[in-house]
């Protein structure tokens, strides 16, 4: 009889259990198991967000890094462009200077010849005024000496290294 008891006890218990914790316990689980699902969605979203935000990076820093090297190669192409104008600008510089010089050295060699012209006038004049011995109306001396200079100029002068 007090197997009968024990196992009637025990199906007393069994109901009672299930009536009072079995139902409860399979809710905690289920709430257990959707808390869990509801986790590793969320997991999931965040984790896509995650890679959705890691690709928004890249994509910046490789437009950053696009943007850095356009930025460096137009201060390249800048600054080529600024050194070719300099050169121009030193080149044409170079060569108003060299024109100017030129121009100055034509200048002092002509003044150099009409010195030298009114240097052969007048020693020619003194040259020829002890020849003749005598002086001549002024025309006839400016004639005269022209008419030397311009022989004495094609011969002599033409021919000198300036």
């Amino acid at each position: 009889m007090t197997l009968i008891a024990q196992v009637v006890n025990f199906l007393i218990l069994v109901a009672i259990l299930a009536k009072f914790a079995y139902k409860p316990l399979l809710k905690a689980m289920a709430d257990r198991q959707a808390r869990i699902a509801n986790d590793l969605q969320s997991a999931e979203q965040e984790r896509v967000a995650a890679q959705q935000l890691h690709k928004e990076y890249l994509d910046q820093m490789a437009q950053a890094k696009a943007q850095s090297q356009a930025i460096l190669d137009k201060a390249v192409k800048t600054a080529e462009s600024m050194k070719q104008e300099i050169l121009e600008e030193a080149r044409l510089e170079n060569a108003r200077l060299l024109k100017s010089a030129q121009d100055e050295i034509a200048r002092q060699t002509e003044l150099a010849i009409a010195g030298l012209r009114e240097e052969v006038v007048s020693m020619s004049l003194a040259a020829a005024a002890k020849v003749i011995d005598k002086e001549m109306n002024s025309e006839a001396n400016t004639k005269l000496v022209a008419d030397f200079i311009e022989k004495w100029d094609e011969k002599k002068v033409g021919n000198l290294p300036c």
